[in-house]
């Protein structure tokens, strides 16, 4: 099943010049904006340059904004860490005939980018629910894209993506013990 998902998507590569660029886009490059975007809505949503105080309101702010950022570095090095241990091969190193339409040196499951992406999407939803589905829509694309690209079986991308929710959620369950202890202290 996922060798047959995975050639589903695949097939759609390598047919045109330009929907190869724009999954190389997606699968590459997009990924950065998406991190841009996260930090200058989180900055921006609440007029922090517009006060007169901004650092204030920065640390007023810091309680919705720091799971958020902390959600996707936890979720980097839990990937990092999960490729290490689990060694799943990509899929241009295991199926003949699979040329991917860029190169990934590393192990390929969990997705990373799926995990960090995720993870991003669902901490913001925790706390702002339209934005929250838009960055959703974002990883949904990203991991559709490295599908499309050849450098990741659809079991990689799932497998990402649960593991990102999951984290953001702990890093929302743990989170406010954490501030609260941090701040006793």
């Amino acid at each position: 099943m996922n060798e047959t998902i995975f050639f589903f998507f695949y097939n759609l590569a390598h047919q045109s010049a330009i929907f190869d660029w724009l999954v190389v886009f997606l699968a590459e490059t997009f990924p950065y904006i998406v991190l841009i975007l996260a930090g200058l809505f989180l900055l921006f949503h609440h007029e922090i340059f517009k006060a007169e105080n901004p650092f204030q309101i920065l640390r007023q702010k810091y309680r919705e904004m720091f799971p958020v950022f902390f959600s996707v570095i936890f979720a980097y090095l839990i990937a990092y860490v999960l490729k290490i241990l689990l060694h799943a091969p990509r899929p241009f190193t295991t199926l003949n005939g699979i040329d991917s339409l860029f190169m990934q040196t590393d192990y390929a499951f969990p997705s990373g980018h799926a995990m960090v992406f995720m993870a991003l999407a669902v901490a913001i939803f925790l706390s702002h629910k339209k934005a929250g589905y838009i960055f959703m829509f974002f990883a949904f694309f990203i991991g559709l894209a490295r599908i499309i690209a050849g450098v990741h079986f659809p079991i990689d991308i799932l497998g990402g993506f649960v593991l990102g929710i999951i984290i953001a959620l702990l890093v929302r369950y743990f989170y406010p013990r954490f501030a609260y202890f941090t701040l006793k202290m």
